[in-house]
């Protein structure tokens, strides 16, 4: 068997598997309730790992090994961010959250969630939260759309268009066929694989090079000092500004609604309990790895050097890279390496299945019959739900047409966007019970709109802000939200006293739910 055949052969076997995990899930689902939220049945270790695959997607296993391959460990500040990010979402914000959204009428998404908290009767914060979400995730599910293309191309040299449609069409299949908990499961199969990958990858790649790893990185072009030092990016010293904003990454965990429906989901306090701890074993072991990845892979490629050697892929294959070295031409193993290589598959795949029903959702049960429809029966917000999610994927695959277009800085904006919109308001909205209906609502504009002010808008000498001082606009956006929530309401009418007496309910349910 050929080492292309091989390889075919381990992505066959995956893709057949998550097809399988939709069908089998599909038995399962039979109402709205199941399909967006799995029937508040999640246990702690699918919740932990959908979780976490659904966040980290192929930057995990592309986009942060390629910078530090490229630049250095002082890349890694981006890593320490969303560690820290995901530790306190999982310890401060999981639990109430969770515990809030069956207060407020059994809450099956943010949106309605957010409507359910200050009794919005004219629905304005749905409508505005669902609009972000649909603007902001469709872009974001395209970018993983592509990301799956450009690994079928790399590995195979499959026409891009036609290993996009591949992609596509099994994530369709099976968020289509089994919703939420198809989502969910394959997400705990996508992240074990991304895990284990991430653990025996670097350790068989570091007994090939520990013995002469300084003089090999000096062989490979950088100065080891500066290039293991947290306090350089690339070949200056790290600004203030830069370690601020790839920080800030972290910020936006609050705000990321294919986060934090996963706490909504959770079956009990004791389940969440063991999935923070998972979770937080994952993320840490999992950035750690990928750190480790860009760093060993720089001296185990020689002589080829990624993004320099003529005729050698990007920095971000880097993984990709150390697989095929590994298992075809020193241990002869192409199947099992191309089982590794799903591995950054899964990522892919796992972030752009939990955006594609973070859009349905909001369409089918935010927009539809939140606003339009308030009378539709649970089968129809189901069948709406699964047309939306067919219409949502086509238009992400319109979207990643383009094979040159660039997605990064889309999948930047996004992160952004959805945490500085999101995130003040969901940690206004748990802990201070003043926040009122205007304050939320103009925490969810200002958040929004600065975000694509700071981006987009040349203000600054004919640059954009971000251009101009190098600022995250998350940093920005996160700070400039919240201020509107605190002092928007302040400045109005205090919540009525029914808001007030379910705030009270909420944190009584939080302490006693078991």
């Amino acid at each position: 068997m050929s080492t292309t055949t091989a390889i075919l052969c381990a992505f066959g076997v995956y893709l057949l598997l998550m097809i399988g995990i939709g069908v089998w899930c599909m038995k399962k689902t039979t109402g709205a309730d199941d399909y967006f939220l799995g029937g508040r049945g999640l246990s702690g270790p699918v919740a932990a790992l959908s979780a976490q695959a659904s966040d980290m997607s192929g930057w995990l296993l592309m986009g942060l090994p390629g910078s530090i391959y490229a630049l250095g460990t002082g890349q890694a500040w981006i890593a320490i961010g969303l560690g820290l990010g995901t530790i306190a979402n999982w310890l401060i914000i999981a639990k109430p959250l969770r515990a809030y959204t069956i207060v407020a009428n059994n809450s099956m998404t943010l949106p309605e969630f957010f409507g359910n908290r200050y009794h919005d009767e004219k629905k304005i914060l749905l409508g505005i939260s669902s609009a972000i979400i649909v603007v902001f995730f469709l872009v974001y599910t395209a970018s993983a759309l592509a990301s799956g293309g450009k690994l079928f191309n790399t590995v195979f040299g499959i026409d891009y268009h036609v290993a996009l449609f591949i992609g596509a069409a099994v994530i369709l299949i099976y968020t289509f066929m089994g919703g939420f908990l198809a989502v969910c499961t394959t997400d705990f199969v996508q992240g074990t694989m991304m895990l284990i990958a991430l653990l025996i990858v670097p350790i068989i790649a570091w007994g090939y090079v520990s013995g002469d790893f300084s003089s090999l990185l000096a062989q490979s072009g950088v100065n080891s000092e500066h290039y293991m030092s947290l306090m350089y990016n690339g070949d200056h010293a790290i600004t203030p500004i830069e370690i601020i904003s790839n920080l800030a990454w972290g910020l936006g965990y609050c705000g990321m609604p294919h986060i934090l429906i996963r706490f909504m989901a959770i079956k009990n306090e004791k389940e969440l309990r063991k999935s923070s701890v998972i979770a937080i074993v994952w993320v840490v072991i999992s950035l750690t790895l990928a750190v480790v990845i860009g760093v060993v892979g720089r001296a185990y490629l020689l002589p080829m050097i990624l993004g320099e050697t003529a005729g050698a892929p990007s920095t971000e294959s880097v993984f990709i890279q150390m697989i095929q070295e590994t298992f075809t031409n020193k241990i002869n193993l192409p199947f099992i390496g191309g089982l590794f290589i799903c591995g950054i598959l899964a990522a892919i795949m796992s972030t752009a299945d939990s955006q594609l029903l973070v859009c349905s959702s909001s369409v089918s049960a935010d927009i539809y019959q939140g606003i339009f429809k308030p009378s539709a029966s649970d089968k129809e917000v189901l069948n709406i739900g699964r047309i939306t999610t067919i219409i949502v994927a086509a238009l992400a695959f319109i979207i990643a047409w383009d094979p040159n277009s660039s997605v990064m800085a889309l999948v930047s904006d996004a992160w952004a966007g959805l945490g500085a919109a999101f995130g003040p308001l969901v940690v206004m909205s748990l802990f201070w019970k003043r926040t009122n209906l205007p304050g939320a609502i103009a925490g969810l504009l200002s958040g929004a709109l600065t975000v694509i002010i700071w981006d987009y808008i040349p203000i600054i000498g004919g640059q954009t802000p971000y251009v101009a001082t190098g600022l995250y606009s998350l940093v920005v956006g996160f700070i400039i939200s919240l201020l509107f929530i605190v002092v928007v309401s302040l400045m109005t009418k205090a919540p009525e006293e029914s808001i007030i007496e379910e705030f009270e309910l909420y944190k009584g349910y939080e302490e006693y739910d078991k």
